[in-house]
């Protein structure tokens, strides 16, 4: 069904993606592939497939370096693996298969937008906590209700649209926890996500199957762009990285909602003038210069350092 070329770019490219920020795959690859003609039903479970491989290597990585805080991953994955498992029954259920398309392509433009706004809200966060974060604090009590309850909304919204792994749950445990470390929490976050993506990808593969023109692609572009991105993670400023992603995010949720191409381009063209000026305004009321004036090599790591 797929145009190889095509997808072993846009695989390529989001793995750049991943690389750089450690965030960004099913939000991306997703949208790119309905945008390349595929159907909305085929290109989720697709992804979630190639996620499922594709996270457990950076899980792998985590989990080696004693990072995870696996007694708050349990409490999530018990309340997102059930859900997760349900999504692609949820999408079955919406009638035939034009009414399914059209309400999976609406499910994921409002999951785009609001993965964007959680992105935003989560470099934020990051800003205003980033001097006391000690990746050797003490891990935090775990709130099970809480934490099953974030696990839940966020297995729903990866089960029926691939998308929110990263983000939403990222930001909800930087609300429930916020004297977890920064390492702490990108490797909890890994761990967690290996089972909720593969209990939504085993859903999707029952009811839709998958279609190895497209898995393939994903997975054999997917590694090098993964590569890729990690090595420039030492040159690229990790902010200017981040903000991209969530125009690009919010561009393409509206999109798929059906905003009319102008109003995006105005909208987009808007975010990127006031955007910055917005950031530096945010930066500097926390004591932090607007602008980064490192090297940009060591701008990369310190910024790199800081996310991880």
């Amino acid at each position: 069904m797929g145009d190889v070329p095509s997808l072993l770019l846009v695989a390529f490219s989001v793995g750049i993606v991943i690389g750089l920020t450690g965030m960004g795959g099913g939000a991306l690859m997703t949208p790119a592939l309905i945008f390349l003609g595929i159907p909305p039903t085929t290109a989720v479970a697709n992804d979630l497939v190639a996620a499922s491989f594709n996270k457990t290597v950076g899980a792998a990585v985590h989990w080696r370096s004693g990072s995870p805080n696996l007694h708050l991953a349990k409490w999530l994955v018990i309340g997102s693996v059930p859900f997760a498992f349900a999504g692609a029954w949820i999408v079955d259920a919406f009638g035939d298969h034009d009414e399914q398309q059209s309400f999976l392509k609406l499910a994921i433009g409002v999951t785009l937008v609001l993965t964007a706004s959680t992105y935003v809200f989560r470099m934020y966060l990051e800003l205003a906590r980033g001097i006391l974060d000690d990746p050797d604090a003490p891990d935090p009590k775990v709130r099970p209700v809480p934490t099953l309850l974030v696990g839940a909304v966020g297995g729903l919204l990866v089960g029926i649209t691939s998308v929110g792994s990263g983000s939403l749950i990222m930001v909800s445990l930087l609300l429930l926890y916020p004297m977890l470390s920064a390492v702490k929490l990108v490797g909890t976050d890994l761990v967690q996500a290996i089972p909720l993506v593969v209990a939504a990808s085993i859903s999707h593969v029952i009811v839709s199957g998958v279609d190895w023109s497209i898995l393939i692609p994903l997975i054999v572009g997917g590694a090098p762009g993964t590569f890729v991105g990690a090595r420039l993670g030492n040159i690229v400023p990790q902010s200017v990285t981040r903000r991209g992603i969530a125009i690009v995010l919010t561009l393409t949720g509206l999109a798929l909602l059906g905003v009319p191409p102008t109003w995006v381009g105005l909208i987009g063209a808007g975010l990127l003038i006031l955007g910055p000026v917005g950031w530096g305004i945010l930066r500097s009321l926390h004591g932090v210069p607007a602008f980064d004036h490192l090297p940009i090599g060591r701008r990369g790591r310190d910024e790199r350092v800081r996310s991880e």
